[in-house]
């Protein structure tokens, strides 16, 4: 990450690298007013000598995009500006990550569906909030979204019959993982509906768990090894 980044006459300088994983490094920014910021950086190194900066540029442009698109919404971050080939800033988002040992006040995940509602009448599905990190509880109390690396549309391939059924399919399971969260951490305001839609998985949440299960569990041991070790630092990736 750069030490030091200019915006609009504006100086940020580096606090601290949050996350680096194999398509993005992420890192929190502060200017001299005492405002933060967030730097996402794409990928522009090869990997085993195959050239991957097309991809930090692709990931780059479609992720501001959806950005774009929902910059209407106070509940997701406006983009600052760009920096280099692959990278974007964003205004940071005070708050915390959704954890069960965070208490979650009443009507958050209600909120939370109606952000997720909002984007899914824009035409995106946002496909991330599996992760509880995605999902912020803001100081205010309000739901708010960031990360949208793999977020979906009809952009990249096209308004067909096909694409227009995958993204119901996303849509869908978009409710599930709010709902499994609200399941987990305010059990008390789940109601029957939603307790019936959150223990049916769908076929595309049962075939994703199938096939990225051995992934994640190979990850996680490899991480715990590299820290426990010292080769990583506590803020790589999980």
């Amino acid at each position: 990450m750069p030490e030091t980044l200019e915006l609009n006459g504006v100086v940020w300088r580096l606090l601290r690298t949050h996350k680096h994983d194999f398509w993005a490094v992420t890192g929190f920014y502060q200017n001299d007013r005492g405002e933060r910021a967030v730097l996402k950086m794409g990928r522009t190194e090869p990997f085993c000598g195959v050239p991957l900066e097309f991809m930090g540029r692709w990931l780059c442009r479609r992720e501001l995009r959806f950005y774009s698109r929902l910059s209407d919404l106070p509940n997701v971050p406006a983009v600052l500006g760009r920096v280099g080939v692959t990278g974007f800033v964003h205004a940071f988002a005070p708050g915390q990550p959704l954890s069960r040992q965070r208490p979650v006040p009443d009507g958050f995940f209600d909120k939370l569906l109606d952000l997720m509602h909002e984007l899914h009448a824009r035409g995106i599905a946002y496909v991330d909030a599996n992760k509880p990190e995605n999902i912020l509880l803001g100081d205010d109390g309000l739901p708010h979204l960031i990360d949208f690396q793999i977020s979906w549309d009809l952009h990249e391939l096209g308004n067909n019959r096909l694409t227009r059924w995958f993204l119901r399919r996303l849509k869908r399971a978009d409710i599930y993982h709010v709902l499994k969260h609200k399941k987990r951490m305010r059990p008390d305001e789940l109601s029957e509906d939603e307790r019936r839609i959150v223990t049916q998985r769908s076929m595309l949440i049962r075939v994703h768990r199938i096939v990225t299960y051995p992934y994640f569990k190979l990850r996680r041991s490899t991480v715990k090894r590299l820290r426990a070790s010292g080769r990583l630092l506590p803020e790589g990736s999980k």
